[in-house]
């Protein structure tokens, strides 16, 4: 028995003749860029997310970048993330024309660790420190579906005045629960704005590029509409230079009837990811996700970790097993970025991780005999050691 790494099959053969009506409709009204489709889609999205607004956008990134510029970041500007994402992530904060800066992750769940966020600004902030640029904003990542510790990062934001933009790009529908407001709160709706993409992998996902802006601030959502759309919110009347970063109406029309199934779809996920658990219990030689009491992880993606991550991944495949490697090497180390400040041995967590992770098929279609499975080879595969 093959397992891939996603199925993207199953979901829309089962959805097949409801998608289809959505190409036939844009044909029969002539109906490919904005209009009720996409209005519609932006209305669900937000009441999904629980903000007030949600701007569709070309793609992620896009989101990302819109979402920074609308927020007034720009040249000078120093954006602080973690070096263990998609290049996205900083690719954005750079194409904003702002600096990217890097803060190492917590151990345990992958996502940025306040207490070095804390660091990282009081050394950029003393009065002899020489900077060239002003730290202005935080995009925490809500990585494989988790989000980040919000609150700690939100007040540690406001302390130094700083914008938080969220990258929820893999977290459509994770909770987080805010002890400072004593309740759950979806990925999306804690920073300034955030940013989901809807590449077809991911939990809600087009069938082609998509993304989008959700923000409780109006002016934001303005903003980012005009910059999808050449600046302009009436036809040839340009208020600003923009972009073409608008999402079709094909992919809107596809996203609506694939959001009405997403609450079903995160919780296979979930129920998904506990049989993992399970399966993999006290295995000497792998570290299974870690999910605090304080968020509903929403598994994009299910990850665990070995020191021989390479011969596993190897063996696995010889076992009709596909996996993934996300991330195999930080950004501080990437060639893109080679000519930042940033050196190996800057963020530790990160690169030691970026060694050991292995990400495991996962989607809410996998079966039980399917996990049961990976399972089996991975025993095989640390016993033969």
């Amino acid at each position: 028995m093959k397992i891939p790494f996603v199925d993207l099959k199953s979901q829309h053969q089962e959805l097949e003749e409801e998608l289809v009506e959505v190409f036939r409709e844009a044909l029969r009204n002539a109906a490919f860029v904005g209009g009720p489709e996409v209005h519609a889609f932006e209305t669900e999205f937000a009441e999904f997310c629980e903000t007030k607004y949600c701007v569709g956008v070309n793609s992620g990134t896009d989101a990302l970048r819109f979402a920074l510029i609308a927020a007034g970041i720009g040249p000078g500007d120093e954006v602080i993330t973690v070096p263990f994402t998609f290049i996205a992530t900083a690719e954005a904060i750079s194409q904003a024309g702002a600096t990217p800066a890097f803060v190492d992750i917590d151990e345990r769940t992958y996502n940025m660790d306040p207490q070095k966020l804390e660091e990282h600004l009081k050394k950029r902030l003393t009065p002899h420190a020489s900077r060239s640029t002003r730290p202005r904003a935080v995009i925490p990542v809500h990585l494989y579906g988790q989000p980040a510790d919000m609150d700690s990062i939100l007040e540690i934001a406001n302390r130094y005045g700083l914008i938080v933009i969220e990258d929820a790009c893999q977290a459509h529908g994770a909770e987080y629960f805010s002890e400072k407001e004593t309740r759950w709160k979806k990925a999306g709706s804690m920073g300034l704005a955030a940013a989901f993409s809807f590449y077809p992998g991911k939990n809600l996902g087009a069938c082609g590029e998509g993304g989008a802006v959700t923000t409780n601030d109006e002016e934001i959502a303005q903003k980012v509409r005009m910059l999808r759309d050449h600046g302009q919110m009436r036809k040839y009347y340009h208020d600003m230079e923009g972009y073409n970063g608008r999402l079709d109406a094909i992919q809107a029309g596809i996203l609506r009837i694939k959001l009405r199934h997403l609450p079903e779809w995160n919780e296979k996920r979930r129920q998904n990811a506990y049989r993992y658990n399970e399966f993999l219990r006290q295995l000497d030689g792998i570290i299974s996700p870690y999910e605090p009491s304080w968020v509903r992880s929403v598994y994009h993606l299910y990850v665990v970790r070995s020191h021989d991550r390479d011969r596993l991944q190897k063996h696995l495949l010889d076992n009709n097993t596909i996996t993934g490697l996300h991330y195999p090497i930080p950004l501080h180390l990437q060639k893109a970025y080679s000519n930042s400040r940033y050196k190996e041995g800057d963020f530790l967590v990160s690169e030691t991780l970026a060694s050991e992770i292995i990400s495991l098929p996962m989607y809410p279609e996998l079966t039980y005999e399917q996990q049961e499975q990976v399972a089996v080879k991975i025993r095989q595969f640390l016993s033969s050691n």
